[in-house]
């Protein structure tokens, strides 16, 4: 019998710079008591792009827990459309600057979760050694691959690789995907960024996911990124359900 009680979250965060970027324009946060955790990667370079993940990631922290997922599942979507509101009037005030930012949120209740995302920032989770991807990015790259146009392999290097057809203060209304999932004791979870996955192999990602301490993880994660010359912001979130 496969176990499904589910008892705690155990989790850690880590973001970095970069090797090339001079501003983090990237913005997590780990919240295990309130069982959210969240990524946004912000576009629209200084005073822009960061300040977008920087709102996202401090309103989603303000946000009040609910002991029930789809309360909170509600609550969650408010937020982030308030704030795409907030954004659109804020790139107004600035001449109609491009604000932008990608999210990926996880909220999770004992054995249940949800996932709710916009762009490219991503959601995996490793059971019993196996990587699944658990969001679709959206963006003009993933499109091509949807279509046979493109393989995964050449997808990673793709020079339109950083075009998305998602985010949050693009437009007026936020368009939000979401799935839910039932979390079984021994499962990992991964959030990151899109300077992650692009500088590091799944089967690389499957390998340090392995290990037991969320900290560790993080770290390896993103140290390994570098490795590869980080030429994006790099953050990532660990979460292990026990």
């Amino acid at each position: 019998m496969i176990p499904s009680n589910v008892t705690r979250y155990h989790s850690a965060s880590h973001t970095h710079v970069g090797m090339v970027r001079k501003i983090n324009e990237d913005a997590c946060l780990d919240a295990p008591d309130n069982g959210l955790w969240a990524v946004a990667d912000g576009m629209g370079g200084h005073a822009s792009g960061d300040f977008v993940s920087s709102l996202i990631i401090d309103s989603l922290r303000a946000l009040p827990p609910s002991a029930v997922l789809d309360t909170y599942r509600g609550a969650i979507i408010d937020t982030l459309d308030q704030v795409n509101g907030q954004v659109r009037v804020e790139a107004e005030k600035r001449g109609g600057a491009t604000m932008g930012s990608t999210v990926v949120v996880l909220a999770a209740r004992g054995a249940e979760a949800l996932c709710l995302w916009a762009g490219d920032s991503r959601l995996y989770r490793l059971r019993n050694g196996d990587l699944q991807p658990i969001s679709r990015d959206h963006s003009y790259v993933q499109e091509l691959v949807d279509s046979g146009l493109l393989d995964d392999e050449a997808a990673r290097s793709h020079p339109m690789g950083n075009i998305v057809t998602r985010a949050l203060g693009v437009q007026d209304e936020l368009e939000l995907e979401t799935a839910t999932l039932e979390v079984r004791p021994g499962d990992t979870f991964l959030l990151c960024s899109d300077g992650l996955n692009k500088t590091v192999e799944d089967h690389e990602l499957r390998e340090v996911l392995g290990h037991e301490d969320p900290y560790q993880v993080v770290r390896s994660l993103v140290h390994l990124g570098l490795t590869r010359g980080a030429p994006d912001n790099i953050t990532a979130v660990v979460i292990k359900a026990a």
